[in-house]
């Protein structure tokens, strides 16, 4: 999710704020913003093995439709399914309530509140943005999608007062759209199409900001949560895991509730709630499993697993020759070297990315990702924030090199997901109370 001309360095898979929206049954519908951490434990298992791309190949976000305070705002593929419903159950609506409406007139109404509603959930992120930017915390990007929208963030917040103002702009964000819609309805009350549209949004937004403030992850009122228990405690990863259980609480009563008002015949509400429940609950562990990782690797650095043994080909040998290497050594990425000196980087996507009947006629150097472009490690390099660099460029090695500064980087060791995932498991295994022991 990061841009990059040089070495970037993204904190650990962008954090993201997010809007969850709820929709009921001929009726309001509401919804929901909070934390939905991008880092998963088990996306460190499932792309361990992984193959590599080039990297600079970007994340898809969705359509891009524009850009506001510097941050480029993308509409995914399942908005549209959102979008529809809300706009068939307002026209459903306003055919109930105004039957001297034309057809025309209530889906043009019902369009144009959808189209607020979405704005308001835009206005709820871009709050939550403003107050990160304020802090110096870089916004990627907002995306809606079928669940609302999500505000994603380059890392998390260093203070505990940092974490709370950003979690609480939404919300007060929402409560100001409530009172501006609410005094709409005050200000044009003959106006069929304004009251009817100003209430509708304002009673949304009204539930947006109350259902926020529930006190669990990935809520809005979940990181308010965590802010509250950091300040006090002083521990980011127990406030972390404090929030992630309420979190789930409130995920399960969700899933039970729905599952309940379908055995009442309530099917859309009941199903709706269901599917946010579960997502809920998957971010709500996500942000748990985030924590651990944080935790486990704390206090390690690059060199501590690096490996020495360091596969590397010659720029000068064909396509052919690196493939026949390929298959026989299992080695999906190459260092390029000349003279002990790093060039390049190979690996198997590169290579399949040009025809097999060209490969004996093309040589590594002509195809192989430039050293400007390769991201590397140096020894003492925090392995928590390499991990996070291989996650958000989504590589799977990365060679460790020291003296790069005047371009004549050495290679010492490499890096890869693999490595870090056994230390993990050994750390796990061990146990919190081995790691002290093991820095002794």
């Amino acid at each position: 999710m990061a841009n990059q001309t040089r070495i970037p360095r993204p904190r650990l898979a962008a954090r993201a704020i997010g809007a969850i929206v709820v929709v009921l049954e001929k009726g309001p519908c509401g919804s929901t913003t909070g934390i939905r951490t991008g880092t998963r434990l088990a996306l460190l298992y499932r792309q361990a093995g992984a193959p590599d791309r080039p990297l600079d190949m970007p994340q898809s976000h969705g359509m891009r439709i524009g850009k506001i305070l510097g941050i480029p705002i993308y509409l995914h593929s399942t908005w549209v399914i959102i979008f529809a419903a809300i706009t068939y159950s307002l026209a459903m609506q306003f055919e109930q309530q105004y039957p001297g409406w034309t057809p025309a007139e209530q889906w043009s109404v019902s369009v144009f509140t959808s189209v607020l509603f979405f704005a308001s959930l835009l206005f709820h992120e871009l709050a939550h943005s403003v107050v990160a930017q304020h802090y110096k915390i870089r916004v990627l990007s907002i995306t809606l999608f079928i669940f609302g929208g999500v505000a994603s963030i380059e890392r998390d917040p260093s203070k505990a007062i940092q974490e709370f103002n950003i979690a609480v702009a939404g919300p007060a964000a929402s409560g100001f759209l409530f009172l501006l819609f609410w005094g709409l309805t005050k200000i044009f009350p003959s106006n069929a199409v304004v009251s009817s549209s100003a209430l509708w949004l304002g009673t949304m937004n009204g539930w947006l900001a109350v259902f926020n403030l529930l006190p669990g992850f990935p809520l809005d009122g979940g990181r308010i949560f965590r802010a509250i228990v950091w300040g006090g405690t002083k521990n980011f990863a127990r406030a972390t895991r404090i929030a992630g259980t309420t979190g789930r609480l409130i995920a399960y009563a969700m899933i039970l509730l729905g599952g309940f008002a379908v055995f009442k015949s309530v099917v859309v509400l009941g199903l709706w709630s269901v599917f946010v429940g579960f997502f809920l609950l998957n971010a709500a562990q996500e942000t748990v499993a985030q924590a651990a990782i944080r935790e486990t690797l704390s206090g390690l650095r690059a060199a501590d697993v690096m490996s020495n043994e360091v596969p590397t080909v010659g720029r000068a040998i064909s396509l052919e020759d690196y493939g026949a290497e390929v298959l026989r050594t299992g080695r999906r990425c190459h260092l390029v070297i000349t003279d002990d000196r790093l060039v390049g980087m190979m690996n198997v996507h590169t290579l399949n990315s040009v025809p097999r009947d060209e490969w004996a006629h093309n040589s590594v150097q002509a195809v192989m990702i430039p050293r400007e472009r390769i991201l590397w490690a140096t020894p003492d390099e925090p392995l928590l924030g390499l991990l996070e660099r291989l996650l958000s460029a989504d590589i799977n090695q990365m060679p460790i090199v020291s003296g790069s500064d005047d371009g004549a980087a050495q290679i010492i060791g490499m890096v890869s997901r693999d490595s870090i995932l056994r230390v993990m498991q050994t750390r796990s295994e061990l146990g919190p109370l081995s790691f002290g022991a093991a820095g002794k």
